[in-house]
This record gives C-alpha cells, structure tokens and sequence, in this order.
C-alpha cells in the first residue's frame, strides 16, 4: 500500500520554442552574399533578382548588394490577379 497520493499528470509545460521568423535585414540596408533576408514559413514574400529561396522558403542574398522591397501583381494559371511582395537585391 502507497505511503503518499500520487501527484497527478500537470497541463503546462508542453510550449515550443519559438523558431526566430521574420525579416532579419531591411530595406535599403547592405547584405552580402549568403546572408539571410527573410525566415518564413511558406512563400508570403518572393525571391526577385539575386536573391535565392531555400528549402525551408528562407531567402537569402545570391550577390552582394542593396535589399530592396516591392509589391506588383502577379497572374496566377486560372487568370486571377494577387498581390505579391518581392526581395530583390541590387548589386553594387
């Protein structure tokens, strides 16, 4: 026979760490090649000219340069329009 009741099973504790997303440079801010732009779970923004996209969708600066921000439209299959943002980097 047990000496002490059992303590029970808590609810807490079972947070993720959080995985650090979002935009680490910024526009019109210097960036070399290799260095990383954007982390992001999914395409919310597109790789423009030297910039690559990783296999987790990070993207990340293909020469050195200028970061640069823009909105355009973009026509997907079934003719429909979005509205897309893009990074693109500007090499000096």
């Amino acid at each position: 026979m047990a000496h002490t009741k059992s303590g029970g099973s808590t609810r807490l504790g079972r947070d993720s760490a959080s995985k650090r997303l979002g935009i680490k440079i910024n526009d019109n801010e210097a960036v070399k090649a290799g260095e990383i732009i954007i982390r992001q779970r999914g395409s919310h923004y597109l790789a423009g000219e030297n910039v690559k996209q990783a296999g987790d969708d990070t993207l990340y600066a293909a020469k050195s340069g200028t970061v640069k921000f823009a909105q355009s439209r973009k026509v997907r299959f079934d003719r429909t329009k979005r509205y897309v943002k893009t990074v693109r980097v500007v090499a000096q």
